[in-house]
């Protein structure tokens, strides 16, 4: 077992630890050019090769070796036209000359509409700029749409003697060609400039992207959340720990007395039903299953981020991470749903656990084949090739599926008995009509409020990173709001799950679940709000990503940290039992 953990570790490192340390150059050294990508600057999702526009391409197509994290992230790198050696200074290089048809310049045309902008990699530095601008302008008394394309690249390039540190882009104001004018040719020529800038950084990890002042806003508003919810959760936890104390004195007299009355009310009277098994045992231990191996792997990715292994010149790693880390534990995804439903004496085991490895990974690979049709039909350079589809499905045949099955087979053979505290009676007890405000819909509902509000003002920078263009980097604050995540999912779990006792509520085990995982429903909400007030994206190629992908988001969060609500749950279950004398 522990070769095989090394194993993993060792493929995982090597898939993933893609060396971040730029190439040492001597002056005149060659560097090439990557032209990557064009997209809408609002769609993030919706990229296109470069050459799609008609830019001066070389006359034979030389792509770069792409590792599999690259691939995924829809890089499609092409070498350019562009010489920068190093060091070497140079102003208005001419690049090429041709002439632009008419449907040449309404490409150009419809792109500066989109505000696309384009991504060049230079030594795996990427540099964004913008194709071009349009301007409204009176013509004869008239408002006209003007387009202008840069024609004029300067390259800003920041270096420490023998190493590049970071590339800038902006354009020349002055060399802008009108191309308003759609219905006839037009001559076009490219010029690009090199500037060198030297600079003190030992490397390139020690630029910083976000400013200080930003930074200190986080905090504050990081601290800030993180307080209310600490305030609200040890006011809650006063109250439960004293309401506890006083039933268990209660319960202790009465016991002592012998003679507890017939209308008492309260959590041990329905201590014969507390530990009922749920209906639906497979679908419930799947669950447990998955949200154990999300956990798992929301934890790996962490880890990893705070080792320093995602960066803007490490492209893809999270990618590569997410799933070597989903393939190596599926194990425990095995392994916990058969010992759940081995605890919960059920029978059916080929269906438990076929159902515990498609429950989130079939929706998941649902969603990512229709989202690569779209993509597809759409021409965009996201869409992954039939190669990579091979390698994945590779990756979750050869590993993940035997791991899942060898966890089930372990979970079901060697996990220990339930041993519950109190003896389940035969015929269930009768649940008492209960209020509005206190039956299963309105107490989810309630469950995922106070989570959420630990983790929104995060999730606005998580979002801009994922569906935006900001630069993520502070994973040492999103780890610690994690954290805060975690704790306050479980508490307000065993707070719900008591008040649903103390009324004689015995079904505890499936609304713990949905409690604990109703911050994913909010998360959603969010996703909704995000992008009809927050994000400028449009389309249907866009829409279909943003609300296919953050729909399995959101769904992998209701599992998972439905899961944590039960473990929590359950754990306080058996403690207050125990600690009372059952019939």
């Amino acid at each position: 077992m522990k070769s095989a953990l090394v194993i993993a570790a060792c493929v995982l490192a090597a898939a993933v630890l893609v060396s971040g340390s730029s190439t040492q150059y001597k002056r005149g050294d060659p560097v090439p050019l990557f032209a990557n990508k064009v997209g809408p600057f609002a769609n993030p999702s919706e990229q296109y090769e470069y050459y799609t526009l008609p830019f001066c391409a070389p006359r034979e197509e030389e792509r770069k070796s792409q590792h599999l994290g690259e691939v995924l992230a829809g890089d499609r790198m092409m070498k350019t036209l562009y010489q920068l050696p190093f060091l070497i200074e140079f102003t208005g290089r001419k690049l090429c000359s041709y002439t632009l048809d008419p449907p040449d310049i309404e490409a150009f045309q419809n792109a500066i509409d989109g505000d696309f902008y384009f991504e060049f990699i230079y030594d795996d530095l990427p540099v964004w700029g913008f194709i071009g601008e349009k301007e409204t302008e009176i013509v004869h008394g008239a408002e006209q749409t003007v387009y202008y394309l840069f024609t004029h690249y300067i390259f800003s390039i920041t270096h420490n003697g023998n190493q590049i540190i970071e590339v800038n882009w902006e354009h020349d104001p002055e060399s802008r060609l009108d191309i308003t004018d759609a219905t006839s040719e037009m001559p076009v020529t490219f010029r690009y400039s090199s500037k060198w800038v030297k600079t003190h950084l030992p490397s390139r990890d020690h630029v910083v992207k976000d400013t200080q002042q930003h930074l200190e806003i986080r905090w504050f508003s990081i601290f800030n959340s993180i307080v209310t919810v600490l305030l609200l959760t040890g006011f809650l936890a006063t109250i439960l720990m004293r309401v506890l104390k006083n039933d268990f004195l209660r319960y202790a007299k009465g016991e002592e007395e012998q003679a507890v009355e017939t209308d008492e009310s309260g959590w041990k009277l329905v201590h014969g039903d507390v530990f009922r098994y749920p209906a639906n045992r497979e679908l419930f231990s799947a669950i447990l299953g998955n949200g154990v191996q999300l956990l798992c792997l929301v934890m790996g990715v962490l880890f990893l981020a705070c080792l320093g292994v995602y960066s803007h010149y490490n492209r893809g790693a999270l990618f590569v991470a997410a799933l070597l880390i989903f393939a190596f534990t599926s194990g425990i995804n095995g392994y916990v749903c058969g010992s759940m439903y081995s605890k919960m004496e059920g029978t059916n085991w080929v269906w438990s656990l076929l159902l515990s490895y498609f429950l989130f990974l079939g929706p998941f690979f649902v969603m990512a084949t229709f989202l690569n049709f779209v993509a597809v039909a759409y021409n965009s350079s996201t869409a992954l090739p039939f190669g990579t589809v091979v390698i994945i499905l590779l990756i979750l045949t050869l590993v993940s599926f035997p791991l899942c099955v060898i966890g089930g087979i372990s979970g079901r053979n060697f996990s220990a008995p339930f041993a519950a505290p109190c003896r389940t009676t035969k015929m269930p007890r009768e649940i008492p009509q209960l209020p509005w405000h206190r039956q299963g819909p309105v107490q989810v509902l309630m469950a995922g409020f106070l989570p959420f509000s630990a983790i929104y003002i995060e999730l606005y920078y998580v979002f801009a990173s994922v569906w935006g263009h900001k630069l993520y980097s502070l994973y040492g604050i999103l780890t610690l709001v994690f954290v805060i995540l975690i704790v306050v999912t479980s508490f307000i779990t065993i707070s719900l799950t008591y008040f649903q006792l103390a009324i004689e509520d015995h079904h505890w085990w499936w609304r713990s679940l949905f409690s604990g995982g109703s911050t994913g429903l909010f998360i959603f909400c969010y996703c909704i709000y995000y992008f009809n007030f927050k994000a400028k994206m449009n389309g249907f190629m866009q829409t279909s990503f943003f609300f296919g992908y953050m729909g399995i988001v959101c769904f992998g969060a209701w599992i998972m940290l439905g899961t944590v609500g039960f473990y929590s749950s359950l754990t306080f279950v058996r403690y207050i039992y125990r600690s009372i004398k059952c019939d």
